[in-house]
């Protein structure tokens, strides 16, 4: 695999797939900067080396040129974020772009304008990919949460660089991280699975059976491993069709002596609302016009406990509607057990949009090992799947 540590940058211009897909507000101010901070240390190596950057990256899903969405806006908080002025080039390919590219020099930053203002980009196009190619020396891909997307700029263009193309900081760090919890990583290993619905996990829960020891299922998606044993849900979240299913995941579980902790008590609600009234459940159990909204006491002890016994844990998912402050308990207790464990010494993976936004929200971001940038990425990862960007720069 090779990383930035093969290659000295010294008077190269490295042509870097970042992920500069930031959350703007009405005012075009960047709201959250994760994703700029996440691609310093892969931009500061290089400048250090004596290299300059070519960054390029997309932003939302514009429909052509669109000055909403162009890469324009955030060169304020890039240079805020690098410490480091970056230069702006309102083109991503042909004569305009390279002019700015023949321009910089050793130490400089050039951002280009948004990758998806052609459509070749996200076609895969490799005339397209092929102009990108004529921008940089050595191509650096450090786009993990684009790594599943066989794009242009994440994928085709690495064929131009042969010999000449590596993983950045951030992606070698989420390529490690997953390697860690899915074969490397020290036993037991703990998956902890939350969200919605089965069948966003299922792929997930049939490939990780065979690499983890524990498994938490919780969140809304733990309904229909209750219903499927014959327990009552009231009113809660529940994909009938998916039963069956269930059953079997339990089935595969047992056979690979795979111990499967579902909640035992739950949160219920009236109404799904943050003031609705509640009452504390056993989760067979809940009345009908009730609703599980989290877990509850019982559930968070037994949980706790078996955080506190793995060496490895990857979480993935919430165990309540935590976005509601008074459905967030479970959700915080299990950050704090990872939190606890982490400390202890074990390797705690958090990735999926809802986990991190927890995680983030909660302040639990410092006290675990890794927190993913890439939400489908990832979740691809751990299905099985080779994502196209990353085997591009393996071949």
């Amino acid at each position: 695999m090779k990383t930035l540590n093969d290659f000295n940058f010294e008077n190269k211009k490295a042509l870097i797939r970042v992920d500069f897909n930031v959350p703007l507000n009405e005012k075009f101010e960047v709201t959250d900067a994760t994703r700029i901070v996440s691609a310093k240390p892969t931009i500061i190596k290089i400048l250090e080396d004596g290299g300059s950057c070519v960054l390029m990256s997309h932003l939302g899903r514009p429909k052509g040129v669109q000055d909403e969405f162009s890469l324009r806006h955030i060169v304020g908080k890039v240079e805020d974020v690098l410490g480091v002025e970056v230069k702006f080039v309102d083109a991503c390919v042909g004569e305009k772009a390279e002019e700015a590219v023949a321009n910089l020099e050793p130490g400089q930053i050039l951002l280009l304008e948004n990758l998806r203002f052609h459509s070749e980009e996200t076609a895969g196009d490799k005339a397209f990919a092929e102009q990108l190619s004529k921008l940089g020396d050595i191509y650096v891909n450090d786009a993990f949460g684009t790594a599943h997307r066989a794009h242009a700029s994440t994928t085709i263009v690495a064929q131009f660089f042969e010999g000449k193309k590596c993983f950045g900081s951030l992606l070698a760090q989420e390529i490690e991280s997953i390697k860690k919890v899915m074969e490397t990583g020290e036993k037991p290993v703990l998956a902890i699975l939350g969200g919605a619905k089965v069948s966003s996990k299922i792929t997930i829960i049939e490939n990780i059976l065979d690499k983890v020891d524990h498994l938490i299922i919780g969140g809304g998606m733990a309904f229909t491993f209750v219903k499927a044993q014959g327990g009552k849900i009231g009113n809660s979240i529940c994909e009938d069709d998916k039963m069956g299913l269930a059953l079997e995941i339990l089935k595969h579980a047992e056979e690979k002596n795979v111990k499967v902790y579902i909640p035992v008590d739950t949160v219920a609600a009236d109404d799904f609302s943050n003031d609705a009234n509640t009452q504390i459940v056993d989760i067979t159990a809940i009345p009908d016009g009730w609703e599980g909204v989290d877990a509850g006491p019982k559930s968070v002890e037994i949980f706790n406990d078996a955080v506190m016994k793995s060496k490895t844990i990857l979480w993935n998912g919430p165990l309540g509607v935590f976005e509601m402050e008074n459905f967030a308990k479970s959700t915080i207790a299990l950050g704090n057990a990872i939190a606890a464990a982490t400390k202890n010494g074990a390797f705690s993976l958090v990735g999926g949009g809802d986990s991190v936004a927890a995680v983030k929200q909660f302040g639990f971001e410092d006290k675990v090992s890794y927190v993913s940038t890439g939400g489908g990425a990832m979740l691809e990862s751990l299905e099985g799947k080779t994502l196209p960007g990353i085997a591009a720069i393996l071949e």
